[in-house]
């Protein structure tokens, strides 16, 4: 008999099986400085399952081969550069010699601090701003990091009325999120028939009490936002800034810089532009930077470099504050290095436009079966308003569900709200032709079939080892502990 390694761990639990013992205690517990004090300690044993050592490794590593990722497949998810991560970058990441304690003294880790040094410099480059501070966790944490510094920046000249961020209504969920936790005022502006933002609409929206606009470019759409400059004037003349959100830089990589459009504030994702892995939950980076004029109002601490090349930690009293307690995630620090110094001053000109070359690509390979609400050259990623032929009841969620069933990850779906059914598809720079031309011959397969045969599409999927779940019990009524499944 094939034993089944599909289930969970606790379904093979067996009374008295250990996977590890510790080892015996020699010293009593009156002599162990770290001992529980009595109203910490446990009254009972923890009800965990009891199993090998050998069970273990085998139930997690049946599980790790049902994952999807990049290094197994395609992954077409739009808004979200999942782009194939270097194994160099691995490999550096990984040198013993920067395996360094976050509290080691700044002369033994000259090393670090210069690779924190370089990465930043490259960074304002590559943006077109003065500076950057790379202690944010992830781009959500660099958004507030940047809303902050906006605050500052106007608490410092004593405009304290400043107290609203104007957001398109095509922008990612983060921008609101982020300015309410900040403490501002979330004002949207409008968007335009070709998914652009509405300058007429945004006039109105400009007074003395707005403290900057947050906008991506291009857009959550995929469209390049052309009136930047004169949206720059309008918020400037205003007495406003710019932040840019910059989880779409991939698309302009090499071609365009933020600082030179006129925004005076923006953060990246290293885990998504500069190729480090990331995905359910994390690892990510958030680097901000800032315009000349602002650098005094990055996080500390900063990372500056001596008249004799020393790198050290420095604190500006006028900072906008602490982040972080340490410099960032540094292992995603030395893989975005990597990926900047393997590419070059040259190749990296390369990636905005093979991503932008991809997704045309892709669009028009599949708009005469996928509704495409906005025609035009997108950038890197498009929006899809589900099936040209609706008729049959095959939604979004159908379509996403119908591709496992062929080995591909699903695209983002339901997002942008601009549409009802939106499929956004993003393929990055560093998929090749063949494995675009499978995908858009599925995407088709799947387009007849929810015209021929509906049903087979509508049930989907059938080849993954669960079906199609109840997604919104599994969302508000998740189980997480074993017990509670037993007792079921």
């Amino acid at each position: 008999m094939i034993r089944n390694y599909d289930k969970l761990i606790f379904e093979i639990s067996k009374e008295g099986r250990e996977g590890y013992s510790l080892p015996k205690n020699e010293f009593k517990e009156q002599y162990c400085p770290c001992a529980l004090p009595a109203n910490l300690k446990r009254e009972a044993a923890p009800q965990l399952p009891q199993v090998t050592e050998f069970d273990v490794v085998r139930h997690y590593t049946n599980l790790s081969n049902k994952n999807f990722g990049v290094d197994t497949g395609f992954y077409p998810l739009g808004s979200c550069t999942m782009k194939y991560n270097p194994r160099i970058n691995e490999e550096i990441s990984s040198l013993p010699a920067f395996n360094l304690h976050p509290a080691t003294p700044d002369d033994a880790a000259q090393g670090a601090l210069e690779v924190y040094y370089n990465l930043a410099a490259s960074l304002a480059e590559i943006s077109g701003l003065s500076a950057f501070t790379l202690n944010p966790y992830a781009g959500a944490h660099g958004e507030l990091t940047g809303l902050m510094i906006m605050r500052s920046y106007h608490a410092q000249r004593g405009d304290h009325k400043r107290t609203k961020v104007i957001v398109p209504d095509s922008a990612h969920g983060t921008n609101p999120a982020s300015a309410a936790v900040c403490g501002l005022e979330i004002v949207e502006v409008k968007s335009t028939a070709n998914g652009t933002v509405d300058v007429e609409d945004l006039k109105p929206l400009l007074d003395d009490t707005v403290a900057g606009i947050m906008m991506t470019n291009p857009n959550t759409l995929g469209i390049f936002e052309t009136e930047i400059p004169e949206i720059s004037r309008l918020v400037h003349e205003a007495g406003g800034l710019l932040y840019y959100d910059g989880a779409n830089l991939n698309a302009v990589l090499g071609k365009c810089r933020p600082g030179d459009m006129g925004f005076d504030i923006m953060h990246i994702n290293l885990h998504k532009t500069f190729s480090t892995p990331h995905g359910g939950g994390g690892p990510g980076d958030g680097p901000v930077g800032v315009r000349a004029g602002l650098e005094h109002l990055l996080p500390n601490p900063q990372v500056k470099k001596s008249d004799c090349g020393k790198f050290y930690l420095d604190c500006d009293e006028k900072s906008a504050g602490n982040v972080s307690n340490f410099l960032g995630n540094f292992g995603v620090i030395l893989r975005a290095y990597t990926y900047i110094l393997t590419l070059g001053r040259e190749n990296v000109k390369m990636v905005g436009p093979l991503a932008v070359l991809n997704a045309n690509y892709v669009k028009e390979s599949l708009k005469e079966y996928y509704l495409l609400p906005i025609e035009g050259v997108c950038k890197h990623e498009f929006v899809f308003d589900g099936l040209v032929d609706k008729s049959t009841g095959v939604t979004t969620l159908d379509i996403a569900k119908r591709l496992l069933d062929y080995g591909y990850h699903a695209p983002t779906i339901y997002f942008p709200l601009l549409f009802h059914q939106s499929i956004m598809i993003e393929p990055t720079e560093t998929e090749s032709k063949e494995t675009l031309d499978e995908f858009i011959s599925v995407m088709k397969t799947v387009a007849r079939e929810a015209k021929e045969n509906p049903d087979v599409v509508k049930n989907a999927p059938y080849s993954t080892p669960v079906r199609r779940l109840d997604e919104t019990t599994a969302a508000r009524s998740p189980k997480t502990t074993y017990r509670q499944l037993v007792a079921e």
